[in-house]
């Protein structure tokens, strides 16, 4: 039996015993309150709780806020309840308070212990004072901002493709098969038809005259599949969707504008000045972050002529698969200080893209990879389909993956790639992306041990393996 030394494994920044702390159990109309201090009265009683309720409005959580400063509280602990948090943290943090966010599955009461709020918030306190509890990532306000403009935006694009659905089902149902002849329903010429039949055309040979393009080649289908029963009720309620669409879009299309002008006002979403990078690190540092060859993809380009004038959302929408609207959305994601994720596997683990590891004994098995960020992992999944039809690196990272673990496990591995692309890219602001190649890694292979396997397996197979030189 091999002796081992024992291995040390150093506490975490936020496991330290705090001396003063506070907790907050968060309801919807108030919060129970605790504060855990020394008991200056008691010497033999080494600590001391007081609880009481707070009702969760402007001027009492400003008077609360107010009250902790001058007690001296180091740390403050908010449970996340629904929406409900966001008062007492946003309003304890302005007041210059170091308030943490906690998941409220993490602080799960003990079975066997009475479940009340008092006891909850209680129970919250002494963990916070043993720096036992994870705070979850709540960026700054200006990427808070951001994000409520991008996440509205991706909810109005879902709500208009329900529209356009709605739509082509009020199509169907008139007898309207032009679905079935377009590749979109979006399309100029599709939006000339629905508009000429709202507007009481029902000829199907002039509705196809309408078309646009390379849809005027298919003007025989057309005629077929515009030959129907759209009547006076159908074209009510098309009317009432397409109206729907429109003005969606219209929001879109200002939401995106707001976006962009909340991103050039923000200082670290500029582009660097030359020779200046303070804090940046250099790609392929970053700690115990596996993808190395992924690492390689995001390399500092200081001879790049041009590199330096790209904003942090331009340099992301170089990364392949990625969009200028997908790049705000990641930006509003995850922020653009990483150094809240200390490496690239940091930041995968909070996405929630890398499996858990479970050991039991002498058993290793993974665990499921966990929720995560739905609006994160909902862009990073699009990007990750788009790259993988692509002949470049990620591209040829799916194709290689695909073959052994299926389609859904392959997205996640190349969504992994690109985050870690991103945290190189945010990490260092002269970071530029650069696709190594679709044949990166057939070009690392040993040729020779390669050739020796081929011979093997032919021999074992009965043949006799004579090698020459191709001309």
């Amino acid at each position: 039996m091999v002796k081992r030394e024992p291995e040390e494994i150093p506490d975490a920044d936020h496991e330290l015993v705090i001396e003063r702390v506070c907790a907050i159990d968060v309801a919807k109309a108030s919060g129970a309150v605790c504060v855990r201090l020394p008991d200056s009265a008691k010497p033999a009683r080494r600590r001391v709780s007081r609880v009481w309720q707070v009702p969760a409005t402007t001027r009492a959580v400003t008077d609360l806020a107010t009250q902790l400063v001058a007690e001296g509280i180091e740390k403050v602990t908010v449970e996340s309840t629904s929406d409900y948090w966001r008062i007492w943290f946003y309003l304890l943090e302005s007041a210059g308070l170091d308030v943490q966010l906690i998941n409220a599955r993490d602080v799960k009461n003990l079975p066997g212990r009475p479940k009340t709020d008092k006891l909850d918030s209680v129970w919250l306190a002494k963990l916070t004072e043993k720096g036992l509890l994870r705070p979850s990532f709540v960026p700054p306000a200006p990427i808070r901002q951001l994000r409520d403009y991008t996440r509205l935006r991706v909810d109005l694009t879902r709500e208009r493709t329900r529209h356009w659905q709605r739509l082509e089902k009020l199509l169907e149902d008139s007898l309207i098969k032009v679905s079935s002849v377009a590749s979109k329903m979006d399309t100029l010429s599709v939006r000339d038809m629905l508009e000429a039949l709202i507007g009481g055309e029902r000829d199907p040979r002039r509705l196809a005259e309408l078309a646009r393009g390379r849809m005027k080649s298919k003007r025989a289908a057309l005629i077929e599949a515009l030959t129907g029963r759209f009547d006076e009720h159908h074209a009510e309620i098309a009317r009432m969707l397409l109206d729907q669409i429109d003005t969606l879009s219209v929001q879109i299309e200002r939401l995106t504008v707001r976006a962009e002008q909340l991103l050039a006002a923000m200082p670290d979403a500029q582009a660097p000045d030359p020779g200046k990078h303070p804090g940046a690190q250099p790609p392929g540092t970053g700690g115990s972050c596996p993808a190395t060859d992924v690492a390689r993809a995001a390399e500092v380009a200081e001879d790049n002529p041009a590199g330096p004038g790209l904003t942090a959302w331009q340099r992301l929408d170089e990364i392949t698969g990625i969009g200028p609207l997908s790049a705000q959305v990641i930006i509003a994601e995850v922020g653009l200080d990483m150094g809240r994720f200390a490496t690239a596997g940091h930041l995968v683990s909070w996405a929630k893209l890398s499996p858990r590891t479970i050991q039991s004994g002498a058993k290793h098995r993974g665990g499921a990879t966990g929720k995560g960020n739905p609006y994160l992992k909902g862009v990073l999944g699009e990007a990750a389909a788009a790259a993988a039809r692509t002949n470049t690196f990620l591209g040829e990272r799916y194709q290689r993956i695909v073959k052994r673990r299926g389609k859904l496990k392959a997205l996640v591995a190349v969504a992994r790639s690109i985050l870690t692309i991103v945290w190189h890219l945010l990490s260092d602001p002269a970071a530029r992306f650069r696709d190594l190649g679709p044949d990166y890694h057939a070009t690392r292979t040993d040729t020779t041990r390669k050739i020796r396997n081929h011979i093997s397996q032919l021999t074992a197979l009965g043949y006799r393996v004579t090698l020459e030189p191709a001309a």
